[in-house]
């Protein structure tokens, strides 16, 4: 479980940085609950809330993989670097841009396709076809 274990620690930093990013913004906008109608209050919650919604998930699903053997080793390592370099990209492009971002696009797609794959190997391995 190396390759699942190295990359909850690395995204767990990177929610780490997602909420001190939001405390940060309530001190310095002085909002104590919601985002206060203030956008980039707004966008700051909606990186960290999108990060809790697809990435727990996606870690099970990668732990999966990992712990069943489900195909060879490179493919829980793909998954796990796609998924942190997703992340990564998702939060740049949230941060950066209230509407649509070259970081937001890709970091959605590539944190689905993993989702995707996981989902399908972990179906295939429960139903007893590989």
């Amino acid at each position: 479980m190396t390759v699942t274990m190295i990359c909850a620690g690395l995204l767990a930093f990177l929610l780490f940085l997602l909420a001190a990013y939001v405390v940060a913004g309530r001190v310095g906008f002085k909002i104590d609950n919601g985002d206060g109608g203030n956008a980039a209050m707004r966008q700051r919650i909606r990186a960290q809330a999108n990060f809790v919604e697809y990435v727990p998930v996606a870690l099970i699903l990668l732990l999966l993989v990992e712990k069943e053997s489900i195909g060879p080793r490179w493919l829980a390592v793909a998954m796990g670097a796609t998924l942190v370099v997703a992340r990564l990209w998702h939060a740049q492009g949230m941060l950066s841009s209230e509407g649509t971002s070259a970081g937001r696009f890709m970091g959605t797609n590539l944190t689905w396709l993993v989702m995707l794959v996981g989902a399908g190997a972990s179906l295939g391995r429960g139903a007893g076809v590989w």
